[in-house]
């Protein structure tokens, strides 16, 4: 059966257009907001993030108005595709225009379109955030894959008072059923229910010396004995 999808967002955002190039077209940029590691080069986008290494193919570059990018069409159909319009406004603000399109195949699709769902809102949340309180800046991207989960409510409950007792300067800039994003005037802390299990912490610091042991200890000192 499948599903075929497509999704349209726009932000304005108090940064510069070539601030929003370098966030959406280059590595570093999409290294500061997105999720893992990021390379952009030879035509391709590359991500690493844990076992998922997807590779684009570049689709439009026009810098510094449209950057496009999706996956070829698989045998079953399954491909998705990214495209951003950027355009300027005044007082220094840009408006961005995100699409996002795709199919997933398969009678088993929804699950997979849900996490995809609620994962997308937190990136386009962290995009936002980051081009309003870091724009020009380059962040470290910090990935963990913290225990499988049983009782998804239990961990968050636990996750939050953990956070609230580490962070305490922290706001909160988005939250849903399935991922919260936190902002410092150091980083931006992201939690997500990972597809298939474990809690993902996936952040992006700006300044600070904190690794990924660190995040590591903390989500196995918080949800290791959640069952």
């Amino acid at each position: 059966m499948g599903h075929e999808f497509k999704s349209t967002d726009e932000i304005t955002v108090p940064a510069s257009v070539e601030d929003v190039w370098t966030a959406i077209a280059t590595g570093p940029g999409i290294d500061s907001w997105f999720m893992g590691r990021n390379e952009v080069a030879d035509g391709r986008v590359r991500t690493a993030f844990g076992e998922y290494g997807p590779t684009f193919e570049v689709t439009g570059s026009e810098s510094p108005h449209r950057f496009a990018y999706g996956t070829g069409k698989a045998p079953d159909g399954r491909f998705i595709a990214h495209e951003f319009l950027v355009e300027g406004r005044g007082h220094g603000s840009t408006v961005l225009r995100m699409v996002t399109s795709g199919f997933l195949p398969g009678d088993d699709w929804a699950d997979e379109f849900e996490a995809m769902t609620l994962g997308g809102a937190l990136f386009r949340a962290t995009l936002a955030t980051y081009l309003t309180h870091f724009a020009g800046r380059t962040a470290r991207p910090l990935t963990v894959f913290g225990p499988v989960v049983g009782d998804w409510d239990d961990a968050w409950k636990r996750l939050d008072a953990a956070v609230a007792e580490k962070l305490p300067d922290a706001v909160e800039y988005h939250r849903n059923a399935h991922t919260v994003g936190l902002r410092t005037d150091r980083a931006l802390y992201r939690f997500l229910r990972g597809f298939g299990g474990p809690m993902i912490a996936a952040h992006h610091v700006f300044d600070g010396d904190e690794s990924e042991q660190d995040w590591q200890s903390f989500l196995d000192t918080t949800l290791g004995e959640q069952g």
